[in-house]
């Protein structure tokens, strides 16, 4: 049985007529930036995330940004994000003039470790960035009261984590703002890039709507200097479709999660996802761990077994940030999980059936590398 990582098509197909309704109506309006479909979908995502107000823009780094610039951040400012994430995270606060502040996660759940951060804040530290890795939520409760005694902002960087929860509070709703993703691979996927912002602060959502046209909020008025990050008509429309069958989706991931948990259990060598109380994932990936990773996805593709390395670099040891000077073995426990970390397959294409095939490759193929 082959089973492809994440099949896009069939997901998109389960929606197909719905979809092509879509489209035909924002055809026929003859209107396709900034519209009634934007608005639509902005008030659902934000009743859906449990926010005041949601903001679409083009894509997840630009959310991520924009929410930054909107607070003042800029250069000579630092900012606290994971060692463990994509580099997108880290490349929002350069694109501020900001620095980027490393800290390295709690090593069984793959998120920033708050036990870490008090000693990575100085006077120059504005923000926290908190990623909702692999669609797990970060310990929000202990960063938002880490930002509380030191006056710092929180985003939530939830692009992998459309409906996780927190102590029951749905991502989107545990920091000042949080960023969203709508990249066709996301558990809330559009039909090309796409990003959005939730928050319950009006000032700040009135600054971004300024910030995302032009700086603009009458035409031709300019305000701020601005960017051109807008989600579009067509793409908002396809996400109106595509989150009233999120919830439907997020439960599938989570019973194939549960299925390769149970399966999975107790092979030497291999590390399983491991969930605090407090969360509620919605299982964007499934993500394992073992030392010899790269032999491991090479035999699970002999068997028709599409995987992922998610990520195979850190992003302290990527070219773009040589400038930085973290070495090798600047953020040891960062480098670890990117050097063995798997990505199984997981989505709501997959069936139960294809879950046994690929934990019972797994199972083979583990004892023998």
């Amino acid at each position: 049985m082959s089973v492809p990582f994440l099949d896009l098509k069939a997901i998109n197909d389960s929606q197909s007529a719905e979809l092509d309704a879509a489209f035909r109506r924002v055809l026929a309006s003859g209107w396709y930036i900034l519209g009634k479909e934007v608005e639509a979908f902005e008030q659902q995502f934000a009743a859906y995330c449990g926010c005041a107000h949601a903001i679409g823009v083009a894509n997840g780094l630009d959310a991520i940004m924009l929410v930054l610039r909107a607070w003042g951040i800029g250069p000579g400012d630092e900012v606290i994000v994971p060692s463990n994430t994509f580099i997108a995270t880290w490349l929002a606060v350069s694109q501020c003039g900001a620095t980027p502040i490393p800290v390295e996660p709690v090593e069984a759940h793959y998120n920033i470790d708050p036990a870490r951060i008090e000693a990575a804040i100085t006077p120059r530290t504005k923000a926290i960035v908190a990623v909702h890795l692999y669609g797990q939520p970060a310990d929000m409760q202990a960063i938002m009261a880490i930002a509380a005694r030191h006056g710092l902002k929180v985003l939530e960087d939830a692009a992998q984590a459309h409906g996780a929860t927190c102590h029951g509070r749905r991502a989107g709703q545990l920091g000042h703002a949080a960023a969203f993703s709508f990249y066709p691979g996301k558990n809330l996927g559009a039909l090309g890039d796409g990003g959005g912002i939730t928050t319950d602060d009006a000032e700040l959502a009135q600054l971004l709507r300024t910030y995302r046209n032009y700086g603009s909020q009458k035409k031709y008025h300019n305000l701020v200097q601005g960017f051109n990050s807008r989600l579009d008509e067509l793409q908002a429309a396809f996400l109106a479709v595509k989150l009233g069958a999120l919830d439907e989706g997020n439960a599938r991931r989570r019973a194939i999660a549960a299925r390769y948990s149970e399966q999975l259990a107790g092979i030497d060598g291999l590390t399983l996802p491991a969930v605090p109380s407090w969360a509620e994932p919605v299982w964007h990936l499934y993500v394992v761990r073992h030392a010899r990773r790269d032999v491991l996805a090479e035999r699970l593709a002999e068997h028709g077994i599409g995987t992922i390395v998610h990520y195979p670099i850190a992003p302290h040891q990527q070219q773009a940030y040589a400038e930085l000077g973290h070495g090798a073995g600047a953020f040891p426990i960062a480098e670890a999980i990117h050097r063995e970390v798997l990505s199984l397959p997981i989505g709501p294409h997959m069936s139960l059936d294809q879950a046994d095939e690929v934990a019972a490759a797994v199972r083979a193929i583990v004892p023998t590398l």
